[in-house]
């Protein structure tokens, strides 16, 4: 592997300084605010979300906790905040994103059962120009039901690729919907719907 830089990756540490929890019975557990699921403290009268309480550090999930927190205790809908098949992205060039289980992940817990699909190509864009630029891509797919478990991708635009598949990961898409869908040429999402 030739390399031209290196990336150094740091934790995000909840920052609940100087919040008053000292005068509270609210639990820190790993230097974090205790909550469960509804995102509410020890103490009944006090909820928290985000990154003070470590449970997955991402904005647009924080926002999705206070959405829930908000519709549960406002809203009167009783809702909780799935952390199943949450799309992630690091904007480096390449970008690199995913959903869903990784392919390690998913042979813990279904076994035998998974199967990869990669695919690995040069984007049409970038063959006018002479570049060769790769873009690496993966589904990871249960066997036994069809299920896509998850999906991969460094390239090009991964992360607004990997959005769009994420809503087909939360409803429950099979490989079999993959496949019956039409890619748009030439695109490199397309690589998603036609491995075969």
């Amino acid at each position: 592997i030739e390399r031209t830089r290196t990336h150094l990756a740091l934790p995000i540490l909840p920052n609940i300084q100087n919040l008053g929890l000292e005068n509270t019975e609210v639990a820190i557990q790993n230097g974090a605010i205790a909550v469960d699921q509804y995102s509410l403290t020890t103490e009944d009268h006090i909820f928290a979300v985000g990154d003070c309480t470590n449970r997955m550090n991402l904005t647009p999930v924080a926002i999705n906790e206070g959405r829930a927190f908000a519709d549960t205790v406002f809203g009167g809908k009783s809702r909780i905040m799935s952390y199943e098949n949450v799309p992630t992205a690091i904007f480096t060039t390449p970008e690199a994103a995913t959903v869903g289980l990784s392919e390690a992940e998913a042979r813990e817990k279904y076994g035998d059962a998974v199967k990869v699909y990669r695919s690995r190509f040069r984007p049409m864009y970038y063959i006018l120009p002479g570049r060769d630029e790769k873009t690496l891509m993966k589904l990871v797919v249960d066997q036994n039901t069809d299920k896509v478990l998850g999906a991969h991708m460094v390239g090009d635009h991964a992360a607004e690729i990997i959005q769009g598949i994420a809503i087909a990961l939360k409803t429950g898409a099979t490989k079999a919907n993959f496949d019956a869908t039409v890619g748009i040429h030439p695109s490199s999402a397309e690589e998603f719907v036609t491995m075969r």
